[in-house]
């Protein structure tokens, strides 16, 4: 399922189970490409942030590069990567946290 942060707390959208966040920009050829991956995976929990419009989530989460994902666990961030990640790459995260 994805979602598209909009006025949202991204705090209390992550508070119970496992979530991919994704914070891309729409003129990002990778985060293009990482949003294609992301599409297929239907089982997973992910809430796309768009840098251009939430620069201040941005800078809380020390947003260097895009697309960059956080994964969340019951609220806790518990891993960051930067730059595109295939299907199985995000899926081995994923059984690993």
């Amino acid at each position: 399922m994805i979602k598209y942060l909009e006025k949202e707390n991204l705090e209390d959208l992550v508070q119970k189970g496992i979530f991919v966040v994704d914070f891309y920009a729409d003129w990002c050829g990778p985060c293009k490409m990482m949003g294609s991956v992301l599409e297929k995976m239907n089982d997973v929990n992910i809430i796309k942030i768009n840098t251009d419009v939430h620069q201040e989530l941005a800078v809380k989460y020390g947003i260097m590069s895009i697309p960059t994902l956080i994964f969340f666990k019951d609220g806790k961030e518990v891993k960051k990567v930067v730059g595109f990640q295939s299907e199985d790459e995000i899926k081995n995260i994923l059984n690993s946290i």
